[in-house]
């Protein structure tokens, strides 16, 4: 009966994910399909704990699983009250870390349970060195009779999920650095080389590991159980130190694409373990991250238009290389006083706004969900161009402004955006840079060549405000603020904001 009931929990569990990963495709139901999801989760917990057996036999330690509950959920719980918008991507990578580490730690508990499978094994290992080679392989043997199934393709479970995990986690760790300033972009010559051959260490281990655990008594008993597990940690130490590797060289830019691979990476991860323990609510879940972090990473690099490749390979943004490209100052730039900002943007008949990470960095998101409303009480439409990868990480912008309760209906992705840009009346560009540059489309030398941006620059006037003419996170030069007519205004966000809400007020 425990059973029966728990296979129906675990398949509300797996439609909950399914449609709250639907739900998340669309702001305004977002919400709602994060806590469908959570719940379908919670459920499935719970019937884990007090419905799975084993073998006739039910899981104990409920004390230790309590403890670890309850200090995971308040850890979580404080950590996503107390984050700041501008630390979300942090938060989003480390958390997103943990869950390799999880995966990786099941594989490592699996591995150890393959070694030391619950059954006794009566052998004498006295005597010549033959002895304990028998003895090995009776171990073995033991353990292939007790699991009823193929140890190679059992043992290659574990691999995946170690490896896959243990990349995730170390790369997460690297992006969360990186991502709050503590850990600067490095890369040394030859390094692309380097990460191959940890890679080919990686996989080479793996094979023969696989290669020696297979089902027969003589091929075991060939080897020892302590170079047998030296080699599996040695996979795990090799698989540590390429996530790290993999994530160091890449540029500032291209984080939001490294989040979104690395949370494909958990995914297929946990999928794996849903594999070892025969759990198809774990396996759904993994498969659905997995399938969705895969396809949100597509989908940003052609919105930079760049390939995965090139993004994991060519170290975009932050860089020296990517400032010299940008070539310096381009000209003169003018500036525009809050007085006249003001009036300008009070006789637009259309308005556009374009967040960046300067209106997260400066907490902006509700001084200019106000201005938004004031200029509509004037008879002013105002909407938001929205770029693919404005921010830090996938949907920053999207999460910063629903948080200040901007209608959904007024956020426009990039391509309808551009096709209203010709009709504006006057952009106002708060803390985007490389997401407005002409020079994706007119510059080949340029390091964002081909990047589809937001075309603001066909807009009557365009109003840029920055705290100073410091490059993007790409480090490259914007030739829009030297165009004709577009305007700085330099400040911090929500301070400007303010100001223009009093000086629009006077109007």
């Amino acid at each position: 009966m425990g059973l029966s009931v728990l296979s129906i929990i675990y398949l509300i569990g797996s439609v909950t994910f399914i449609l709250g990963l639907k739900m998340l495709s669309k702001p305004d139901t977002a919400r709602k399909g994060n806590l469908v999801a959570a719940a379908g989760m919670a459920l499935a917990i719970v019937g884990t704990i007090f419905l799975y057996k084993s073998e006739g036999k039910h899981l104990h330690n409920y004390g230790w699983i309590a403890a670890g509950l309850l200090i995971g959920t308040v850890i979580g719980v404080m950590a996503a009250k107390k984050v700041k918008m501008t630390a979300m991507p942090e938060m989003v990578s480390m958390f997103n870390g943990m869950g390799g580490a999880c995966a990786a730690l099941i594989s490592i508990v699996e591995f150890d349970h393959l070694l030391h499978p619950d059954f006794t094994v009566n052998v004498d290992i006295s005597g010549d060195g033959d002895a304990l080679g028998r003895a090995i392989g009776e171990i073995w043997a033991a353990a292939s009779r007790a699991m009823d199934h193929d140890l190679r393709g059992h043992l290659l479970i574990i691999l995946l999920g170690l490896i896959i995990g243990a990349v995730s986690f170390a790369g997460s760790v690297i992006a969360w650095g990186k991502l709050n300033g503590r850990i600067k972009d490095f890369a040394f010559k030859g390094q692309h080389i380097v990460n191959l051959v940890v890679m080919a260490v990686v996989l080479l281990g793996a094979v023969v590991l696989i290669w020696t655990v297979n089902g027969r008594v003589e091929a075991a008993a060939e080897h020892s159980l302590l170079s047998f597990q030296l080699l599996f940690y040695l996979v795990l130490a090799c698989a540590l130190i390429y996530g790290i590797l993999f994530v160091l060289p890449i540029g500032g830019a291209d984080m939001p694409v490294v989040i979104s691979l690395l949370n494909s990476f958990t995914g297929v991860a946990a999928a794996c373990g849903g594999f070892l323990y025969n759990n198809p609510v774990m396996l759904t879940g993994g498969i659905l991250v997995g399938s969705a972090g895969t396809i949100l990473t597509i989908l940003m690099c052609q919105a930079m238009n760049r390939s995965l490749k090139n993004v994991l390979i060519g170290s975009f943004g932050g860089g020296a290389a990517a400032a010299a490209a940008g070539g310096g100052e381009q000209g003169s730039y003018k500036e525009i006083s809050l007085s006249d900002a003001a009036v300008v943007m009070a006789y637009a008949s259309k308005v556009m706004i374009v967040p960046g990470y300067g209106l997260a960095v400066a907490q902006a998101q509700h001084a200019c969900h106000e201005l938004e409303k004031l200029l509509e009480d004037k008879g002013v439409e105002v909407k938001y161009a929205i770029h693919p990868v404005a921010g830090r990480m996938p949907g920053h912008m999207n999460v910063l402004l629903a948080e200040a309760d901007v209608p959904y209906e007024k956020l426009l992705e990039m391509e309808d955006a551009n096709a209203e840009m010709p009709t504006t009346d006057a952009v106002l560009v708060l803390g985007a840079n490389d997401v407005v540059n002409p020079a994706a489309k007119s510059d080949p030398a340029s390091p964002i060549y081909g990047m589809p941006i937001l075309e603001v620059e066909n807009a009557k006037l365009v109003i840029v405000n920055k705290r100073s003419m410091k490059p993007g996170y790409a480090g490259i030069e914007n030739e829009l603020f030297f165009q004709p007519k577009t305007s700085m205004l330099f400040g911090d966000a929500k301070q400007v904001l303010q100001q223009l809400v009093a000086e629009i007020k006077q109007v």
